[in-house]
């Protein structure tokens, strides 16, 4: 599975996984819209980082694990929590991130969709 289906599919899955309730914010102009979700949290595990982004895994309402990936951590949170590192795989977190969506057309005309997802806040489980 190549990246930007990873990045869709986790996109949709954080969504699913909501636990608190969000801001959300939309500005557009000809060419493209951006959504702007703040303050979505998810409880997952850590599963390491890959070139892409920070990967962790959270079990759905089905029980089904889903990937989650983050592409961006801000910088306290990384100095409190060493993400680039293996010591943290398989550590539990709850983890507060903000989902920025830039949906857009290509030069095809074709919907084109790209996510950002920051972590803001780590809590060790």
């Amino acid at each position: 599975m190549n990246a930007k289906k990873i990045m869709l599919i986790s996109g949709l899955i954080l969504a699913l996984f909501s636990l608190s309730s969000f801001n959300s914010a939309m500005v557009a102009n000809t060419s493209e819209t951006v959504v702007a979700q703040e303050g979505l949290v998810v409880y997952a595990t850590f599963d390491g980082k890959e070139d892409y982004g920070y990967n962790f895994i959270a079990t759905g309402k089905d029980g089904e694990e889903h990937m989650l990936t983050f592409q961006q951590v801000e910088e306290d949170v990384l100095s409190a929590f060493n993400l680039n590192d293996n010591s943290l795989v398989g550590a539990k977190f709850k983890i507060t991130f903000n989902r920025d969506l830039k949906l857009s057309k290509d030069e095809d005309n074709m919907d084109d969709e790209d996510e950002i997802n920051t972590i803001t806040k780590l809590e060790k489980l």
